[in-house]
């Protein structure tokens, strides 16, 4: 794989390539074409007598389109070039590529382009293991189509290749001997469709909506139609526009459709690694966009619902109950050889089901989907009274129960050394985190809103109050660290404070669980040097004992993460906080070009003029996309009040105004503007649209 990859996607499929279009699988890189978990194209490389291509350049018009100009040989052919190709292609639910071969020459030129084409339906979670596959592979050209396809039992996936002029097939390749004129051009159409076959021998993306297996104009179209819908921003910030557009865009382009909602869409978490459903991504991402799109919470909901926990499953980690972490569609899920299909292995999940439900609600004032998946939420909050507690002290924790290829840290930070002592011991488990109570703090008193206001079950939400006020309080006392001033990141079964100082403390902002006398502490350790970088939070703080400024979260910088914390600082007061952090997460994306990354390093501002983007992380990645939205919200002051949306404006000291139109909700469509100049603030006007 050449250095720089080329990504394009569509929903359900996407495409990686280096920058010539050409595809060559390799362990460390999930380069080719996938849908629901699969590799369908592991092998795609275009030569022109025999010689390979070198890039001239690059466009992506879209994120389901790209572009590559090319001119065969080496670099030195550059200069004076006979011969060039445009490689234009779109995805959708195929892969529809056209080449054109231009000849610049003065005389006839006869060429033998040949396109290699392979496939080794390797599974994305074991892509770095193609020997992994136990079917059997075969290939034939089957009426001037060239099939390719795997099968093992009943699993079954093929590939069909097909072209507008009539090619010279073999198993691998399509081959043309072309003769072009001087000045003239040739070209020819391919398709690559994957068939994701079900039971029934019937593809399983066929019933899929949300753009799948729509032309290119109609992709363009659905585009467009998405843009317009979405609330519109005039500000005098340009990179904030920029930004903006990019992740309205991009959220667009993760748009999952289901096989559970086939018409419906939900947020898949990232390319590459994780384009499918991942429980805790697309409910916060949903959280984070629902000023602007709130038809992809409800999706999600519905849909995390549909999959919820319903028994006892070591295996899958399955608790009635319990929000799913993870669905996959790939050969190892289907032969349960790892437990994705669905795996449950996610403490937090759950409360935040309600924490989005309740949310969504105040928005959209939905009753009805909160009626219809009551029962639902009400064995969501029996998760936490039940199974949740494994400490038998109150508070939600977790341990891994599949302990051949389940997760260690089930909360957000799940790598294996994120939760540590500040001199960098790794505490036992099971373990408690402090967000986890949050969130179930948090959850409950929504719970208990909506059961007084939609359920009509008044001793639910007394219950609910009850319970939550209960856990505020013996939170406060047993995960406060004195010496330091702070909350643990968590707890171990002796009560012991786990006592690394990091970003999680943020979120107890947002969920409001700190006592009042613990605020302003909470609040000076999250904007103090250790934590706040100049660009944002960093997970961990500067000096305890597994900071690592590049660790993937044990220092670096999280835009998700950030933006959850400024929704905390608003939520107790601190707005000039929220704005700083909003603004140096919004000025690290003018150095992605609009696209923030998952995470990017956590050294100091002081020490680089950028931030500088960890190197594996997702690209695009939902809540990274879903983060200047909630920043916006934040900024703004934006709550919903009952039938009324409500604005209370903290802009940063580099915008001078703000407008953000047609934001949708159960008012209809809300106007709201804001004006700031340097440190202060000129009153908001806001207008409703009906």
């Amino acid at each position: 794989m050449r250095e720089k990859s080329v990504r394009i996607l569509e929903g359900n499929t996407f495409l990686v390539s280096d920058d010539r279009g050409d595809v060559e699988a390799t362990p460390s890189v999930p380069t080719g074409m996938f849908s629901f978990d699969t590799r369908f194209l592991s092998t795609w490389v275009l030569t022109v007598n025999g010689e390979r291509l070198q890039s001239l350049a690059v466009d992506n018009p879209q994120y389901f389109e790209s572009q590559f100009f090319l001119v065969p040989g080496a670099p030195s052919h550059y200069v004076d070039a006979k011969i060039s190709v445009i490689r234009h292609r779109s995805i959708g639910r195929t892969l529809a590529e056209r080449l054109t071969v231009f000849n610049h020459a003065q005389e006839t030129a006869d060429l033998t382009v040949r396109v290699e084409a392979e496939c080794d339906f390797a599974d994305l979670v074991n892509v770095s293991d193609p020997g992994a596959a136990r079917g059997r592979r075969y290939a034939r050209v089957d009426n001037g189509r060239l099939r390719l396809g795997y099968q093992r039992e009943a699993f079954r996936r093929e590939v069909v290749i097909t072209t507008s002029t009539p090619a010279q097939l073999t198993e691998r390749t399509l081959s043309w001997q072309v003769r072009i004129g001087p000045q003239q051009e040739w070209s020819t159409d391919l398709e690559v469709e994957p068939d994701v076959q079900g039971a029934r021998g019937h593809d399983l993306r066929a019933s899929l909506g949300a753009g799948s297996g729509s032309t290119k104009v109609e992709l363009r179209q659905d585009l467009e139609a998405w843009l317009a819908h979405a609330p519109r921003l005039d500000t005098d910030w340009g990179s904030l526009a920029d930004t903006y557009r990019r992740s309205l865009i991009d959220m667009a382009a993760l748009r999952y459709s289901p096989l559970a909602l086939p018409r419906e869409t939900l947020p898949a978490a990232g390319l590459p690694w994780f384009m499918t459903i991942i429980g805790r991504d697309s409910i916060l991402t949903s959280l984070q966009s629902l000023p602007f799109v709130p038809e992809l919470a409800a999706t999600t909901l519905r849909l995390l619902a549909i999959d919820q926990g319903s028994r006892l499953d070591d295996f899958r980690e399955e608790e009635p109950g319990k929000i799913l972490r993870e669905f996959r569609y790939g050969e190892s899920a289907a032969f349960e050889e790892q437990p994705h299909s669905p795996y449950f292995g996610s403490a937090d999940a759950t409360p935040l089901f309600l924490v989005l439900l309740d949310e969504y609600h105040l928005w959209t004032g939905d009753d009805h989907l909160v009626r219809q998946i009551e029962p639902e939420a009400r064995a969501a909050l029996r998760w936490i009274d039940e199974y949740a507690d494994l400490m038998g002290n109150g508070y939600v924790s977790y341990l891994r129960r599949n302990k051949d290829s389940g997760v260690e840290n089930q909360c957000w930070k799940e790598n294996w050394d994120s939760i540590s002592y500040r001199d960098g011991r790794l505490p036992g488990s099971p373990r408690a985190t402090c967000e986890l109570q949050g969130y179930a703090y948090d959850a409950r008193l929504r719970a208990a809103r909506l059961a007084r206001e939609v359920w009509h079950d008044e001793s639910l939400a007394h219950r609910l109050t009850r319970q939550a006020e209960d856990l505020k309080r013996r939170f406060n006392r047993d995960f406060w660290v004195e010496d330091g001033g702070y909350f643990a990141i968590a707890v171990e079964p002796d009560g012991s404070k786990v006592d690394a100082l990091s970003s999680n403390i943020g979120h107890l902002l947002w969920s409001g669980i700190v006592d009042a006398s613990r605020v302003q502490s909470t609040v000076d350790h999250l904007m103090g040097p250790r934590l706040y970088s100049g660009w944002g939070v960093r997970t961990l703080a500067a000096g305890e004992g597994r900071y690592n400024p590049v660790g993937y979260h044990v220092g670096t910088v999280w835009p998700f993460d950030n933006s959850f914390i400024a929704w905390g600082l608003r939520r107790y007061g601190y707005k000039e906080e929220a704005a700083r952090i909003a603004q140096g997460i919004l000025e690290s994306a003018e150095f992605f070009e609009g696209r923030l990354p998952e995470a990017f390093a956590g050294y100091d501002r002081e020490l680089t003029r950028y931030p500088v983007q960890y190197p594996t992380a997702c690209s695009p990645q939902a809540w990274s996309t879903g983060t200047p939205l909630l920043l916006l919200r934040t900024m703004l002051g934006l709550e919903p009040i009952g039938a009324h949306l409500t604005v209370d404006p903290a802009l940063p000291s580099n915008i001078g105004w703000i407008g953000l139109l047609d934001i949708p909700g159960r008012w209809g469509r809300f106007d709201a503007f804001a004006r700031g100049r340097g440190e202060s603030l000129v009153p908001v006007v806001s207008r409703f649209r009906g």
